[in-house]
């Protein structure tokens, strides 16, 4: 079998605002082969830049465009074919949006080799540690304390039985931070978990006070309080707040990630697939953090085909049992895939069918799709 084709899409909503909503547009990314299976990922990066990035026609041997690095390549040969990737772009990548859409083109190979094989990806990946992970909605802070508190009260009415809410107002002042986790924590109640996403806003010493200040309010973890280069500020803060940190997002190093933990210090890796060069790199990440006994979550705040890839990667691990939902209501995020994901009872369940479980609608893409 060989690689015929690899076709990025771009997929974006008629508006698109700088809430920091990543399921708003997207790049999927299709691998052809000659045997006629597809295979599909999906990037969350800049898109128009990602596809360039795929798209690049060969400028000389160590800067090519990812496709010009696959095609004509057996799909099964994956390890091989990531290293073609980052060596053929090492000239503009080795970070960054290259490794960006790495992802796209790897999570569509072992979704190749899986419907090949007929095996589902985790399976390919080791095996299912857990098949079932507790979901907790993903959201963004409402606009003020009480929209918050809404926001809490309707996600526990669906059944979760843990909610994240990030971004949005955190970091305007000391008192409405404290009122929008109020605000989430009296809308959930005390038995729901609640995580905080503070969206890179604070400095060190500010993200220690607001540690010690959401204490009472008994948070799973804070997420994200600094910028991924404060690395120093990750180490202090690990070991004054009487709360789990999380970080990792924003990263798609490996050797980045090894950094903040043994550094930095944090308590959970947030690994997302398709920003991290894929699942390959993301099981590394995943095993670095289970050999240093921190806890592993997803990040995902894209589309089903993201989820569907982020459920292989977690049951491929011993030391996860959360798992991010993203719950916007975008059509993007709803219906890209035929396939939902849902939730019941709390808990969502790995995908069974071969590859990666997951279809596109194809009158979703070329509804939304970008020239």
């Amino acid at each position: 079998m060989k690689i015929t084709r690899v076709e990025p899409i771009h997929l974006r909503l008629p508006v698109v605002n700088e809430r920091c909503d990543g399921s708003q547009e997207t790049l999927v990314v299709k691998v052809h082969t000659d045997a006629g299976i597809v295979g599909i990922g999906e990037v969350d990066s800049s898109s128009l830049v990602a596809k360039a990035v795929i798209e690049a026609p060969l400028s000389h041997k160590i800067c090519r465009g990812l496709a010009e690095c696959v095609l004509g390549q057996e799909p099964f040969e994956i390890d091989r074919l990531i290293h073609r990737m980052y060596e053929g772009s090492i000239f503009f990548g080795r970070q960054g949006v290259a490794i960006h859409a790495m992802s796209g083109v790897e999570i569509a190979l072992w979704d190749i080799v899986g419907k090949a094989t007929k095996q589902p990806v985790y399976k390919l990946l080791g095996g299912g540690f857990r098949k079932k992970f507790r979901a907790y909605a993903s959201i963004l802070f409402g606009d003020t304390p009480a929209e918050t508190e809404r926001i809490a009260r309707e996600q526990a009415g669906k059944g979760f039985r843990a909610v994240k809410f990030g971004w949005g107002p955190m970091g305007e002042s000391e008192a409405s931070d404290i009122a929008h986790v109020r605000a989430a924590r009296t809308g959930l109640g005390k038995d729901i978990e609640l995580m905080v996403d503070a969206g890179l806003c604070w400095d060190t010493a500010t993200a220690i006070r607001r540690s010690r200040q959401f204490e009472e309010f008994n948070l799973t973890w804070l997420e994200e309080p600094l910028h991924p280069d404060n690395v120093q500020g990750y180490a202090r803060l690990s070991a004054a707040s009487p709360i789990r940190i999380a970080a990792g997002e924003q990263i798609c190093d490996v050797a980045e990630f090894r950094t903040l933990m043994d550094v930095g210090g944090i308590d959970v890796a947030q690994v997302d697939v398709t920003r991290v060069g894929g699942l390959a790199r993301s099981k590394r990440i995943g095993w670095d953090s289970y050999e240093r006994h921190r806890l592993c979550v997803n990040h995902s705040y894209k589309t089903g085909i993201n989820i569907a890839a982020s459920l292989h990667f977690v049951a491929a691990l011993p030391n996860t049992h959360y798992f991010e939902y993203c719950v916007e209501q975008g059509a993007l995020r709803q219906d890209l895939t035929r396939q939902r994901f849902p939730v019941v009872d709390g808990d969502i369940a790995v995908p069974e069918e071969p590859g990666l479980g997951a279809d596109l609608n194809e009158e979703i893409v070329a509804k939304y799709r970008v020239g």
